[in-house]
């Protein structure tokens, strides 16, 4: 069981760090962190730091102090923690035992597609930090356990690379959010009731359809009878989101995907998602993906070639 005490320091200075992904495609960096017995730190000499991505520490060996914003907690073997996207938090080696664990960093967003949409404003954080959500392993011993091996399943898979690995990856991440939504007592993800997701399904489906058009509230108020004001406080009650907010997401996503996909210039992918303005689309695609049209694409596209040539068997022999 973790050692929790309250933290008292503050983050002002705290460092905004860049996560460079090791597969682009799954957004996500995975990797083990080691140090040897007879080593300590105090945690004064560790800078406060965050990332817009969420982050997983899963304990294999050894003891780390991780301070948040509000605990200090002391994780032991087969622990896990989850700090939430731009959480400021940093961490230290406090005993002198070997010291083996992985840390795990993932843009969840990126991994929502139109089966899971629903559950995207679960994961939203715009209520509450997933850091909320670490009762779940100090209470409930299996959901640890079973966490604890996803996180390293994954590791594994990133590390071995073998044929479909980002499908493996895909699918773990997916149980492991599963798991998180389904053990949550406290409902700390607001997780809504299906029957609100079904009445709004016209006006999602409506959305999908139509994203390449111009799509305004008062449209979707007029598929569901509803007046504007309870429309909007409806949706973004159900969906976490609001409803522009909501459309757009929809269409960055739409964006990526001829990005990756077709041939077609970047100014006929703006077209072809409902956004004319090219500076928007632009502002817009870089709040999601913190990077150009172009950027995006020259980059996701030589990760795919380099991962389709690592597939391929050798030549030799």
């Amino acid at each position: 069981m973790p050692i929790i005490e309250t933290a008292i320091d503050t983050h002002i200075e705290a460092i905004n760090e860049e996560v460079i992904y090791q597969n682009p495609l799954l957004f996500l960096k995975i990797w083990e962190i080691s140090a040897d017995a007879n080593q300590f730190s105090t945690l004064e000499k560790h800078p406060w730091h965050y990332h817009k991505e969420v982050e997983f520490l899963a304990i294999i060996e050894g003891h780390l102090g991780v301070q948040s914003n509000h605990d200090y907690v002391v994780l032991g073997p087969g622990d896990v923690m989850v700090l939430g996207s731009s959480q400021p938090h940093r961490s230290h080696k406090p005993l002198t035992d070997v010291l083996h664990y992985v840390v795990f960093q993932i843009d969840l967003g990126k991994h929502f597609d139109q089966s899971t949409m629903p559950y995207l404003y679960c994961f939203s954080e715009l209520t509450q930090p997933l850091d909320k959500l670490n009762y779940i392993f100090d209470e409930q011993q299996l959901a640890k356990r079973e966490a604890y091996a996803f996180i390293l399943e994954i590791f594994n898979e990133s590390q071995t690379r073998m044929r479909g690995y980002e499908i493996s990856i895909s699918s773990i991440i997916k149980r492991l959010l599963l798991l998180l939504l389904r053990n949550d007592s406290r409902n700390i993800l607001n997780y809504t009731e299906e029957s609100d997701l079904i009445r709004l399904r016209p006006v999602l489906d409506y959305i999908s359809a139509h994203l390449d058009d111009k799509l305004v509230v008062e449209d979707a108020c007029t598929l569901l009878n509803l007046s504007y004001h309870y429309f909007v406080k409806y949706f973004k009650k159900t969906m976490g989101v609001s409803f522009v907010e909501y459309v757009n997401y929809k269409r960055i996503k739409k964006a990526e995907l001829l990005l990756l996909t077709s041939e077609l210039s970047i100014m006929e992918v703006s077209y072809e998602v409902g956004i004319t303005n090219m500076s928007q689309f632009y502002k817009l695609f870089k709040r999601h993906n913190q990077c150009s049209p172009r950027e995006f694409k020259l980059q996701m596209r030589s990760e795919s070639k380099v991962a389709m040539k690592a597939m391929q068997p050798s030549a030799e022999g």
